[in-house]
């Protein structure tokens, strides 16, 4: 499940990677498949990079993460003795 950090995060990436993309569609469409196609890998590798790579910065992040499913366990479902 995506958190709000996570989905601003994948925002900021494709704000870099959609004019990217676009300028690589239209330079194929031109006839520079070269650069178009190095545009289009360009935006597909930093949404991809950005979705699977850890940074330094995510770390704590995940061990708070970590450290909120640990405390924050579930208790087990009591049988009702009161019947």
């Amino acid at each position: 499940m995506a958190g709000i950090i996570d989905t601003i995060k994948l925002a900021g990436t494709l704000v870099l990677a959609i004019p990217a993309a676009l300028a690589g569609i239209d330079m194929l469409t031109n006839g520079q498949t070269a650069i178009g196609a190095t545009l289009i890998g360009l935006a597909i590798g930093l949404v991809v990079i950005q979705h699977w790579l850890t940074m330094p910065t995510d770390i704590p992040e995940l061990l708070a993460k970590r450290v909120v499913g640990t405390v924050a366990e579930e208790p087990e479902s009591e049988p009702d003795d009161d019947r």
